[in-house]
């Protein structure tokens, strides 16, 4: 029997800890730099987390890709 299908992978990213933490743009370009970094993929999902921190909201984004198989 022979399985199709794919495997997802994913990482996690946030801006570092400090006042800025809660910059949202920067993040956003800052996973697409890392998207970019891994060469031809699928991204199937973005995920966004807001952690609640005493220095303000701390986002992150969860990004679950697959990678192309070559041709």
């Amino acid at each position: 029997m022979t399985s199709t299908g794919y495997e997802t992978l994913h990482f996690s990213q946030a801006t570092p800890p400090g006042p800025n933490q809660a910059d949202v743009p920067n993040l956003l370009r800052t996973i697409a730099s890392t998207i970019e970094t891994l060469g031809p993929i699928t991204v199937a999902d973005l995920i966004m987390h807001n952690e609640p921190t005493a220095e303000g909201n701390w986002p992150s984004i969860t990004v679950y890709y697959s990678k192309h198989d070559p041709e």
